[in-house]
This record gives C-alpha cells, structure tokens and sequence, in this order.
C-alpha cells in the first residue's frame, strides 16, 4: 500500500507541475505547487530535491505524449514531404486549443535561461528528437542538404509555437503552407498532381 500511495503522491506532484508550469510559468513556488497538488512539501522533498527536479521530471513524463500529438504515427503512410507537413498540420490544430500556450519544452527553455537546470536538459533533448526526426525525413525525401533544413523547419516550427502562444498569431493557414514553400527551396518538392494537405491544389 505504501508504494502505491507513494507512486500517486509522485502522479499528483507531476500532473500539478505539467499544469502549473505550462499555465503560469516555471517561477511558481513550491507552496503552491504541492497545494495545487494535494501534497505536503515534505511528502514532496522525500521524493524530489527540489522544485527544480519537479519541473524536469514532469518534462519528462509529458515528453512521450506531446510528441505523439504531432508525429504521424507508423500506420499513417505518406512520402517524407507528406510527413512533414503533418506534423505542422498538428501543431496548428493544437494551437487553437483553449489555454495554448505554445511548445513547453521552448517555453522552458526560454524562461529557464539556465542550460545547466535539469529541466533544460530534458527541453534540449526533446527539441533535439524534434529536429532528429525531420532530418530523417528531409533525407528520405532528398533534400539538397537535409541538417540545414531540418534547422529551418525547426525555426518555423518554434516561431510559430511562441507567436502563437503569445497570442499574437494564428497558426492555421500560415504554419503549413510556410513549411510547404521551405521544403520546395529546400529540394523536397510536391510532386505532379493534387496538392497535399495544408497546400493548395497544384
């Protein structure tokens, strides 16, 4: 009983952290972090060393989750161009979601601006599979240099996540078709016949 009531203190102190942080930023206290939790800031000292360690760990957990919000998943066929673009097709759907915020491993990093915090390390990497992950494609789909576009497409994506979640852009009808014309420059482009999704008709 006692592992399962330490495993659900640990589940509420992540859960609390994911919604706080990403709500209100990484300079919430710890008071309120473990009373929006239900749990005593003993409780959480026995399981963490500090808040800091809260932050990285809910980082973490979330990671699997929000990338696969936006990755096509294995029985989603499609070119390399294709699954690309899908990806920024999810993101500007989930852009209009209510209390968007924008990318949270950016958002941390950005707020962080400390690349020794262990929550900037979990950020890095998760940024880092982004960016892995269109390099890949960029390859399969024969970019004229597949690391140089795979940089690019990371700029619009992180762009448009922070404007977004600002509020002071849109993203449905601008991140896609952006992408689009990069992918073109970069030697990836559609071929002959109907547009593709996020894309007007050839």
């Amino acid at each position: 009983m006692a592992t399962t009531d330490k495993a659900s203190t640990r589940d509420r102190l992540l859960d609390a952290a994911a919604e706080l942080f990403y709500r209100d930023g990484v300079s919430i206290g710890v008071e309120t972090l473990c009373r929006t939790a239900g749990v005593s800031k003993r409780s959480m000292y026995q399981l963490f060393a500090g808040k800091d360690e809260v932050l990285a760990a809910s980082l973490e957990r979330r990671a699997p989750g929000y990338a696969a919000q936006l990755a096509p998943g294995p029985e989603d066929a499609g070119t390399p161009r294709e699954r690309i673009l899908y990806v920024f097709e999810r993101a500007e759907a989930l852009s209009t979601a209510p209390g968007y915020r924008g990318c949270p491993y950016l958002a941390a990093l950005v707020e962080l601006k400390d690349p020794a915090h262990p929550a900037s390390a979990v950020a890095r990497e998760a940024k880092q599979r982004l960016q892995d992950a269109f390099h890949v494609q960029a390859e399969l789909g024969g970019a004229d240099d597949p690391a140089f576009l795979a940089r690019q497409l990371m700029l619009i994506f992180d762009g448009a996540s922070a404007r977004a979640g600002a509020g002071i852009e849109t993203l449905p009808g601008l991140t896609a078709t952006t992408a689009a014309a990069l992918l073109d420059a970069g030697g990836m482009r559609r071929p002959t016949g109907p547009g593709e999704p996020g894309e007007p008709p050839a």
